[in-house]
């Protein structure tokens, strides 16, 4: 039997930027021993789109299992890191 956590982390991957909260959390999500389903949004297009689906104003989005927990500040809040 595993034990395993994981995560999904939607973040924006573009060719002329990284979202630098993006990188914070996959890093809090991999210190936290989650296995990371890391899922690159590499245009413009698909960011815009991405944000407008699930009603964000930024990215990224994570969830924990099924469970939609947000961007950084609340993966923080989730993980009691504040």
């Amino acid at each position: 039997m595993t034990d395993e956590r994981s995560a999904t982390l939607h973040r924006m991957v573009l060719s002329d930027h990284v979202c630098p909260f993006g990188v914070k959390a996959k890093a809090l999500l991999e210190e936290h021993g989650y296995a990371v389903d890391d899922r690159h949004l590499t245009t413009r297009d698909e960011v815009e789109a991405f944000k407008e689906e699930h009603g964000l104003r930024t990215t990224p989005l994570v969830f924990i299992g099924d469970e939609r927990i947000g961007g950084c500040d609340d993966l923080q809040s989730y993980l009691g890191q504040r």
